[in-house]
């Protein structure tokens, strides 16, 4: 969910979706198609993004305000989650 909101904060199709995810995570996430197009439909039902433009047959996609919220609840999250684990994790084993 993360990779694939942050890939949306400007206008993409499926297939660019993917690449940014991959170019964002240094290539460690990889989404499949199966994966991507389930996930964009659950998402758009959720009004986290909106289809924005139809090219032919690509479809492009947005993030929306209530999906911005959420990618910023994550980020706020998981950096919560860096900050727990540092004082453990700077004293070795």
């Amino acid at each position: 969910m993360y990779y694939i909101l942050l890939a949306l904060l400007k206008p993409v199709c499926g297939v660019e979706i993917s690449q940014k995810a991959m170019e964002i995570s240094e290539n460690r996430i990889q989404i499949g198609p199966g994966t991507l197009y389930a996930l964009l439909g659950k998402f758009e039902k959720e009004q986290i993004i909106r289809e924005v433009e139809t090219v032919g047959r690509k479809r492009y996609y947005q993030i929306t305000e209530k999906g911005y919220k959420i990618l910023l609840d994550e980020y706020r999250r998981l950096q919560h989650l860096v900050r727990e684990g540092k004082p453990f994790l700077d004293q070795g084993v």
